[in-house]
């Protein structure tokens, strides 16, 4: 049963997909470093179900690259795409050093050029950038826009942010993100990405990130599945029957409960001090937008994975779930990325509300949560493995009303002295 418009959350944003239709891909995220120099307790590319990493080379050679880059140039002429998004990533993509950094960028660039702008990120812990001065410049030579990885104050983000030897790595990061946001470099700067510590406090976090004066923050939720429930929320080992209740969720939620307190000290601030894509993408939502982001909303998925050895895969965040859960048998020297588009896998994530389990059907925040983000939606024991709802449905419950409730009673103040004005 859909939800009808007499809910407070209509309208959401696009109607699901036909099962049948097949949308081009707009990012593509390059795996060009498979190994890390952190140990971080919560990573789902080392430490989670699927090991595909060790079989992986370490590095994406200059010829996967080149190969990658000409069916990413096919696929943005066949769609005629004006822009593409490329994002490098790891492991930890800094270590593949400066040089072969520069030639992998040159290729993208060389490529693409005659058919499709290219934007490029890079998301990394930011520990090498200090201790590299080669690598910036190769940077800011391609406008790559850069996400760090940070956690909150010191003892936060060293409690999980670890090297190999258990030394912290905040005070690396932190000089690291000295030397990108004090100086010339401040414009390659795309924001920073913290992972969701319950024993943290949430201001305190949200204040010790802001003292960095990011552009952008993502707030991320550890990874974790109905399987392998994330941390604090050891109980959750079988999903609901019934979606949460408008009034309370049915069920404790220490993460919506974190993410509310944030949302209130970002929202309630005098100016604007920093975006924040999950609150921002929920009230768009809720407003009658469109999401961007695949954490929540129903928007198709339109990210596609390269490994470093050329295989196509699926988001990596599905490696939490059970082994080769991204792959999908496809790579860039036999297949092309409209194979992909075609493949399963990828249809399955083109249906918007369609491709929701029973429960997450009947909710009346489906079109704003969208079910969650998908790995999170992985029960074992509960039919086709992703139908269920998120492991986080009752804190993204949480935070959707509340959210929902900051609106409403600020749009009906809005809305009412123009009524009255209008008598």
């Amino acid at each position: 049963m859909h939800a009808t418009r007499s809910t407070p959350y209509e309208p959401y944003g696009p109607r699901e997909q036909p099962p049948h239709a097949t949308l081009p891909f707009r990012q593509f995220l390059l795996k060009i470093h498979s190994r890390c120099d952190l140990a971080c307790a919560y990573c789902y590319m080392y430490e989670a179900a699927d090991q595909s990493w060790r079989e992986r080379p370490r590095r994406m050679e200059l010829e996967t690259v080149r190969r990658t880059a000409r069916l990413i140039t096919e696929h943005a002429r066949q769609h005629e795409l004006a822009t593409v998004h490329v994002v490098l990533h790891g492991g930890e993509p800094l270590l593949v050093g400066a040089e072969h950094l520069d030639a992998t960028l040159h290729v993208l660039a060389d490529c693409l050029a005659p058919v499709a702008e290219l934007r490029v990120t890079l998301q990394t812990n930011g520990v090498r950038l200090a201790e590299d001065p080669a690598l910036l410049p190769v940077l800011d030579r391609y406008g790559v826009r850069l996400g760090i990885s940070l956690d909150g104050p010191a003892a936060v983000h060293d409690r999980h942010r670890r090297r190999p030897d258990g030394r912290g790595s905040h005070a690396a990061v932190a000089r690291s993100l000295r030397l990108l946001t004090k100086g010339p470099y401040r414009r390659l700067f795309a924001g920073l990405l913290c992972v969701v510590d319950t024993d943290a406090d949430p201001v305190d976090t949200y204040e010790a990130l802001l003292a960095f004066a990011p552009p952008r923050l993502d707030l991320l939720l550890p990874h974790g599945t109905w399987g392998t429930p994330p941390p604090g929320l050891e109980d959750r080992t079988s999903p609901p029957a019934a979606p949460p209740v408008l009034a309370a969720p049915a069920r404790s939620a220490p993460y919506g409960d974190w993410l509310r307190a944030v949302f209130d000290r970002w929202y309630d601030a005098p100016r604007r001090e920093t975006g924040i894509r999950l609150f921002e993408e929920i009230m768009t939502l809720l407003l009658g937008g469109t999401s961007r982001s695949e954490a929540v909303g129903l928007t198709p998925v339109d990210l596609v994975v390269v490994e470093t050895d050329g295989a196509i895969d699926q988001a990596d965040s599905l490696k939490v779930s059970y082994p080769g859960a991204p792959a999908t048998g496809l790579d860039v020297f036999h297949n092309t990325f409209a194979d992909a588009a075609a493949h399963p896998a990828f249809q399955a994530r083109q249906r918007g509300l369609a491709g929701l389990g029973p429960v997450c059907r009947s909710c009346p925040r489906a079109r704003v949560c969208g079910g969650g983000l998908y790995a999170h939606r992985y029960a074992p024991l509960a039919g086709p493995v992703f139908s269920a709802p998120s492991v986080y449905c009752a804190d993204l419950a949480l935070l959707v009303d509340h959210i929902a409730g900051r609106l409403r009673r600020d749009v009906a103040e809005l809305v009412v002295p123009r009524r009255e004005a209008a008598r």
